[in-house]
């Protein structure tokens, strides 16, 4: 499978690059500083929210996989990572790549029957617009009919570790583990993700991957 891969050299973007060249597929690593996050990738550098220049690059790829994050200079994510989102979008449109795999937050995750993680008043305040963003992009997504999306959200945790290959996917509801913890590692998470790319078993929806 050819993938770009957009936001290449983040944390869980650098591990999604790595799994995905581990089995073989050939990647396109995308970022604004051009850099090979791993061995064995192409790597250029790009602006995601140029939409001719994603359109070109992805051209001929069997598929878009997104790991862009919102803004963290301080400022308010929301409108700025939806338009990224819209951006990204256009560029696969253009590119004509139907399949588009995203990494998502986990705060629009459900801890009740419509009550998100998000929503709870013990969220960290800190966190929050970011969780926002993410759920503003779900939402965009949703209204895309023409593409075969599919959202990825991390459970509450996600952190460097270990791949185990052990892991649940969920859908919208936040799981946990026997000990009521929420989390994977990011090379488990890129694992699941990597899982989907391949199958498209989950078109058009949002999943969640979590121990």
């Amino acid at each position: 499978m050819k993938i770009v891969l957009l936001g290449a050299t983040g944390m869980v973007g650098s591990r999604i690059a790595a799994e995905a060249a581990a089995r073989g597929h050939q990647v396109t690593c995308v970022s604004r500083s051009g850099e090979a996050p791993v061995p064995g990738v192409a790597s250029t550098a790009a602006d995601a929210a140029d939409t001719p220049r994603v359109a070109a690059l992805a051209a001929g790829h069997d598929a878009v996989a997104s790991a862009l994050v919102p803004p963290r200079d301080g400022s308010d994510p929301r409108e700025p990572f939806l338009a990224l989102n819209r951006a990204v979008v256009d560029a696969a449109r253009t590119a004509n790549v139907s399949r588009l795999v995203v990494v998502g937050g986990a705060g629009s995750l459900e801890v009740a029957p419509g009550e998100a993680l998000v929503d709870q008043p013990d969220f960290p305040a800190d966190l929050r617009g970011e969780a926002l963003a993410h759920r503003d992009v779900l939402a965009f997504y949703r209204t895309v009919d023409d593409l075969d999306w599919t959202y990825v959200s991390p459970p509450a945790e996600i952190a460097p570790g270990e791949r185990t290959g052990n892991f649940r996917i969920g859908g919208d509801q936040l799981l946990s583990d026997a000990e009521g913890h929420s989390r994977i590692s990011a090379e488990d998470y890129a694992a699941a993700f990597v899982d989907e790319l391949e199958s498209s078993a989950h078109l058009r929806t949002r999943i969640s991957a979590t121990y």
